[in-house]
């Protein structure tokens, strides 16, 4: 049988990538995914910790998840998956508290009655809304202060918004915390009335290396430390793609995974609205700590922190996979979000270690620094783009003003939060999109058995 096919490139190797190749290989065409470096994964690579290889950043996944499952079971790890009721807790004013049940929430002592009333009405009313534009045009802050009141918002809110935004609270949308009280909800919705989170053995580790192979062997080709400088249509009617070495490859139609104010600066044909679009998105970084300790910390998987720490939250991973997994140690992750232009974004290594070191013993009395076995340092520059205000609004069309080029990629994440489950969402929403414009383009395809 006769199939028309185009050559396809996709510019990035996180999983955004990967599904990218997946599907766009299983309509047919040819593939080629260009990854900068030297290992596929993006934001879900992994490294050595102690004698385990694990991830460099924390994930999990929930019942919810059904795309990231269904691509489990495509890739025969469904069976892998382990599954494990979770607990999370709530640092505030120097205490540790349990928040896992409603008992528990009611028995909060930082918050008054009524205002243990007006927050959970603010979440119930939250996972309602249906409407979720009309909430791009409220700040968050004010919408929070509405329905939780001041005092609610100053003690819980204000610290967790500031934790997870920094200052950029101030200018980004109540979407934000529809968005995260939506996937919260979505996990109980499934029909368990509690916290369920789920890992595959060996973490993204064993996901990775699987994927990869299931590309490979559906003849997708796998170029890494590609590290693209320029995109622009070829005389011939082609895309060519060139890198910082000077080596290139043509393709009839490319797709850019990777974040828009990289995609702007290496599509030189955009067009000047396309350019400030993409231009004017603002993504947040991260900095994390991976911490081993001979000792595990508290009994939550997640711990909100409200106080002012170097930190985002805690988030100790061996409270859903067994510490054997890392010789008995217990796997700690320390987040603090900030955009790349944030002073401590440049700190050093070492001077993070010390400072998010000496924090954590101080938060916690039963350890100390001689618990501490490794601290090891990751940072990734555009981890999420921000819901401003009318986000989806202004974003840029995937489909660019170059002939053949498409740009995807997170920040189209226009309702909901940064996951794994949202980013392979968005090729189910987007690549028939694609297809459909690649289909009505002029240029010339390739006929092959």
């Amino acid at each position: 049988m006769v199939k028309k096919s185009k050559h396809w490139g996709v510019i990035g190797g996180g999983m955004l990538g990967m599904q990218l190749a997946n599907k766009l290989i299983k309509e047919g065409h040819q593939v080629r995914l260009l990854a900068a470096a030297e290992e596929i994964g993006g934001l879900t690579s992994v490294w050595q910790l102690g004698k385990a290889t694990w991830d460099k950043y924390y994930h999990v996944i929930l019942l919810s998840d059904l795309v990231l499952r269904e691509l489990l079971e495509e890739l025969g790890l469904d069976q892998e998956m382990k599954w494990v009721e979770t607990k999370s807790g709530f640092y505030t004013d120097g205490k540790l508290y349990s928040m896992s049940n409603s008992l528990e929430f009611l028995q909060f002592p930082p918050l008054s009655l009524i205002d243990k009333f007006r927050l959970g009405l603010t979440i119930f009313y939250a996972s309602k809304v249906k409407n979720w534009k009309r909430l791009e045009r409220i700040p968050v802050a004010d919408w929070l202060k509405k329905w939780s009141g001041e005092n609610t918002f100053n003690k819980i809110w204000l610290p967790l918004l500031r934790a997870k935004l920094g200052e950029n609270y101030r200018h980004t949308s109540a979407a934000f915390i529809w968005a995260t009280i939506q996937r919260m909800y979505a996990a109980r919705r499934t029909g368990l009335k509690k916290e369920m989170f789920g890992y595959v053995n060996g973490g993204y580790a064993t996901i990775l290396k699987t994927f990869k192979q299931h590309l490979l062997d559906q003849g997708v080709n796998i170029t890494t430390g590609f590290r693209t400088t320029k995109v622009e249509s070829d005389p011939s009617g082609k895309v060519q793609v060139l890198d910082e070495k000077g080596d290139s490859h043509l393709f009839d139609e490319v797709i850019l995974s990777i974040p828009s104010s990289i995609a702007a600066k290496v599509c030189k044909g955009l067009n000047e609205t396309e350019r400030r679009q993409h231009q004017q998105i603002e993504y947040l970084g991260v900095v994390c700590a991976s911490v081993l300790l001979k000792k595990s910390i508290s009994p939550y998987y997640v711990t909100n922190v409200t106080d002012t720490t170097p930190f985002t939250g805690v988030i100790e991973m061996t409270n859903m996979v067994d510490p054997s997994v890392f010789n008995g140690h217990s796997l700690v992750y320390l987040p603090k979000y900030v955009k790349k232009s944030d002073p401590f974004f440049q700190w050093s290594d070492e001077k993070i270690k010390t400072h998010f070191g000496e924090e954590l013993v101080r938060m916690y009395d039963h350890i100390s620094a001689e618990d501490l076995v490794e601290i090891k340092v990751a940072r990734a520059a555009n981890v999420f783009a921000l819901s401003t205000l009318q986000y989806s609004e202004n974003l840029p069309p995937v489909t660019t003003s170059i002939p053949g080029v498409h740009i995807l990629n997170s920040s189209h994440i226009s309702n909901g939060t940064l996951n794994v489950n949202e980013t392979l969402q968005l090729v189910d929403k987007k690549l028939p999109q694609i297809l459909q414009q690649a289909n009505k383009s002029k240029q010339p395809i390739h006929v092959y058995e």
